[in-house]
């Protein structure tokens, strides 16, 4: 179906993304205080724009978009109100554990849920040291993405494979891609982390003695669990819970577990605002990208693997899914292993490209802006836009290019 869109409409989505990747390093934190009026003002038009070109398209992406920051603040409202004690200090063995404990746990809360409960805990572990914020952008690649790649709860994009037809089982069969992604980056980190922490001496490292571990909010534990099992609801009545869930929440926890979490809103305002633009900037563009049906590259596992995946690093991968899920449907053709209508090799692809590729942006999962929002929050330097895709870039790439060598070439 044709797009009633033209590519310039593309400019939209690219100055909001532009704007989020360079505004930020103007000093005076000129960003911090004028992002919602900037994000306003490129997504109003593009707005009035749609309008005229495709008034139904609006609807239906504030429906989305209610529903998204429905769910992702009420993972964040209801996990800061859990305090998880760990004897962890920053160590790198400690970390490594800790996020291969945060890739397995995103599979059962799902790669936002995981992200939220285990990510205070690994600042406090790592507040000592100067150099650390190569440790959260480790978490974002594994915790907040790669690791939600074996159940339907771990990843949106494969929560949506799930409603349209995949077995809720299917996507145990990713394991082998799980266990390559998870080893590397696992491994990769380890060296880094190992590298940094030698320039950091222990002078900073507190010497008492470690926690114990511990849960306080044992309450909230049980609201996390509601709000994840509400994901096989109705999306009204689920977002009826999730919201008396939120509201729950705030009203029992006790103060000193929001304060020791240093709980604040900022993180999931900013979060709001900018995917608020950004759902309303990318219609155009999705629209141009499923406008073009196969692209020609739905036959190719490895083809389709590289173009789901950089199509996700910009657009939500949710929704990019959907995409060249159908894609890959139509190119079908005779193929003797078929899964909700998609061949099997084909299905692999698109779902590890996925959930994988999210992890290239600060935008390609929900989790990552957020987990980036609180650990600024928090005081840590993270990567700037562009500084992210750096790192991206220079770990991320080596490991697609041993995940389609080893399953899809």
């Amino acid at each position: 179906m044709e797009s009633p869109f033209s590519a310039w409409e593309s400019v939209f989505f690219v100055t909001l993304i532009l704007s989020m990747a360079i505004a930020p390093l103007v000093g005076g934190g000129w960003w911090k205080k004028w992002y919602p009026l900037v994000t306003l003002a490129i997504a109003l038009p593009c707005a009035v724009d749609v309008w005229f070109k495709n008034a139904g398209a609006l609807p239906v992406v504030a429906q989305e978009y209610t529903s998204f920051i429905i769910l992702i603040g009420s993972l964040y409202i209801v996990s800061g109100g859990i305090d998880v004690e760990t004897p962890a200090r920053g160590r790198p063995g400690s970390n490594t554990l800790f996020l291969l404990v945060g890739a397995v746990l995103a599979n059962i809360l799902g790669t936002t849920g995981a992200s939220v409960v285990l990510i205070r805990p690994l600042l406090r572990a790592n507040a000592w040291r100067k150099h650390k914020a190569h440790v959260f952008v480790f978490f974002i690649f594994l915790v907040s993405n790669m690791g939600g790649m074996l159940t339907p709860l771990g990843d949106p994009p494969l929560f949506l494979g799930y409603l349209h037809g995949v077995p809720l089982l299917w996507t145990l069969k990713l394991l082998p891609v799980w266990g390559v992604a998870a080893g590397f980056l696992l491994t990769v980190f380890w060296m880094v982390d190992r590298y940094q922490v030698r320039k950091e001496g222990t002078g900073g490292m507190a010497h008492e003695m470690p926690p114990a571990f511990q849960i306080h909010g044992a309450s909230n534990v049980v609201l996390l669990g509601v709000v994840i099992a509400s994901l096989f609801l109705p999306i009204l009545i689920r977002d009826m819970v999730v919201v008396a869930a939120s509201v729950l929440s705030v009203n029992i926890t006790p103060v000193a577990i929001r304060e020791r979490n240093d709980f604040t809103y900022h993180p999931i305002i900013e979060v709001a605002v900018l995917f608020a633009g950004l759902f309303v900037t990318m219609i155009p563009v999705q629209s141009l990208v499923q406008s073009s049906g196969s692209m020609g590259i739905a036959g190719s596992p490895a083809a389709l693997f590289w173009t789901s995946g950089g199509v996700s690093s910009v657009l939500d991968n949710a929704p990019t899914y959907l995409i060249f899920f159908d894609a890959a449907r139509h190119a079908a053709g005779s193929a003797s292993t078929l899964v909700a209508g998609v061949p099997e090799s084909l299905l692999m692809a698109v779902s590890a490209g996925c959930v994988m590729m999210g992890a290239n942006t600060y935008i390609g999962n929900g989790p990552n802006l957020m987990i980036k929002a609180i650990c600024e929050d928090e005081g840590v330097a993270m990567p700037s836009f562009t500084g992210y895709m750096a790192w991206a870039a220079i770990i991320l790439i080596p490991l697609y290019s041993v995940v389609t060598w080893l399953f899809w070439v």
